[in-house]
């Protein structure tokens, strides 16, 4: 008796500890890796400072065989990028496709993760019309070119789209995506549906933000405590401008009849600097923003329209990347230094998975004029995320989409205090597991 309960004991404990290695690494959280610099670390050093985070996938913009093969047996998942330059030889010539793969693929994968082939960025708020017309047709040789040689279920196609492909967000009930390109992009969401790639798309509460920067938007942008904004349409009550952007993009799919194809976030972030003339760059906003995003996918609350469950994030950015154009805030998203040190700590280390305490959000200067909340016209520029101007109203409860979404979400209980109740439970069940283990004779 006293062996079948001390192994039965240790069965358990085994179990336990593999929880607790498997919520250390989360694979929802990745990161961006431009190189658009010069003062980048070495990718083998890149490498070993992602092994020592809870970043379980790494974007890249192109596919630069030096970090692929640095990326070798780290089980770190891998998207890389088709330039948007070679859509056009890729479209029309399948040799093309089956050439790239050749050379950017297959003398690296499976010990390099590779998991998704991005073909172009933001093609679809680019007004290119030969990148435009030419993107599904790439897409598709690449896609013919991974199942020639048995890896096209295994490697994903799919595309980054900027918010710019959105029509409406306010409210987010209402999300649609711009009709002018709308049978484009029926296309691209059936070849989605069709081979079960993701629906990438880069939002950032940091634009929405810059559109409106009123200090009630600003904790709203940067998950802080606000009266919450009401959508009109359910009567739900967002929180946080992550999830209102979020849930406008599935409504949108919904809308198109593309349930069941699945969102991924290939860029969010917040810079940390900015020029004076910038509303919104610096470290406490950027600590705030990121901190707070990282402890709500940790929470697995997910967003009204997706409870329980967190949709797969990459932050942005890796490294500041110092070669960039355009104001100081787009060379300051980085979270590490070139010396692999923290820009400022979001709690990503292994050592110490714990968000730390954001400051209280830095308003605009007084010299920052406020601005009415933007409505998004049929033709946005292609950068800036769509601004969802949801009804505040500070006593409207949230109507749950249905009863999944009434379990999966506890009213009143802060991500934060979420994973303290879960490390309570695993302190207490561990106590439980070792008890009859001390106490065997």
């Amino acid at each position: 008796m006293a062996n079948l309960l001390h192994n039965s004991s240790f069965f358990l404990l085994l179990c336990l500890l593999h929880f607790v290695l498997v919520a250390k690494s989360q694979s929802f959280i990745g990161i961006n890796y431009g190189q658009v610099a010069d003062n980048l670390p070495a990718p083998e050093a890149t490498a070993k400072l992602l092994q020592s985070t809870s970043i379980q996938k790494v974007r890249l913009y192109g596919s630069d065989p030096a970090i692929i093969k640095a990326l070798a047996n780290t089980g770190i998942g891998i998207m890389i990028g088709v330039a948007n330059g070679d859509i056009p030889p890729m479209a029309s010539d399948p040799n093309f496709a089956k050439g790239w793969l050749s050379s950017n693929v297959l003398p690296f994968y499976p010990a390099s993760e590779i998991i998704v082939i991005n073909v172009g960025n933001e093609v679809m708020s680019s007004n290119d019309q030969n990148l435009m017309t030419n993107l599904l047709p790439a897409m598709q040789n690449l896609q013919k070119a991974l199942n020639d040689v048995s890896i096209g279920g295994k490697i994903k196609v799919s595309t980054v789209h900027s918010m710019a492909v959105m029509k409406q967000s306010d409210p987010p009930s209402s999300g649609s995506f711009d009709p002018n390109i709308g049978d484009l992009l029926k296309g691209l969401l059936e070849f989605n549906k069709a081979t079960g790639s993701p629906f990438a798309i880069n939002p950032y509460p940091f634009f929405a933000y810059q559109s409106d920067p009123r200090p009630d938007t600003l904790a709203f942008c940067l998950f802080q405590p606000n009266a919450g904004r009401v959508d009109a349409g359910t009567k739900i009550k967002y929180t946080n401008m992550f999830d209102a952007q979020v849930d406008a993009i599935r409504a949108a799919l919904n809308a198109m009849g593309f349930k069941e194809v699945e969102i991924v976030i290939a860029e969010t972030g917040w810079p940390y600097k900015g020029d004076s003339n910038e509303v919104g760059p610096s470290i406490e906003n950027a600590k705030a923003y990121n901190g707070n995003l990282i402890a709500h996918l940790r929470s697995m609350v997910g967003t009204p329209l997706m409870p329980g469950k967190s949709v797969d994030t990459y932050l942005f950015a890796m490294y500041d990347e110092d070669l960039k154009p355009g104001p100081t805030s787009e060379r300051s998203f980085g979270l590490f230094k070139p010396d692999l040190t923290m820009s400022y700590d979001v709690g990503l280390s292994k050592a110490n998975n714990q968000v730390p305490t954001p400051k209280t959000p830095v308003s605009p200067s007084p010299n920052a004029s406020p601005k009415a909340p933007v409505t998004l016209s049929p033709n946005p520029a292609p950068k800036a995320p769509v601004t969802p101007t949801l009804v505040p109203t500070p006593n409207t409860t949230v109507t749950p989409l249905s009863p999944k979404t009434e379990k999966s979400v506890k009213a009143g209980v802060s991500d934060s205090q979420s994973q303290a109740n879960i490390n309570v439970g695993m302190l207490v069940l561990s106590q439980i597991l070792w008890y009859p283990m001390l106490h065997m004779r």
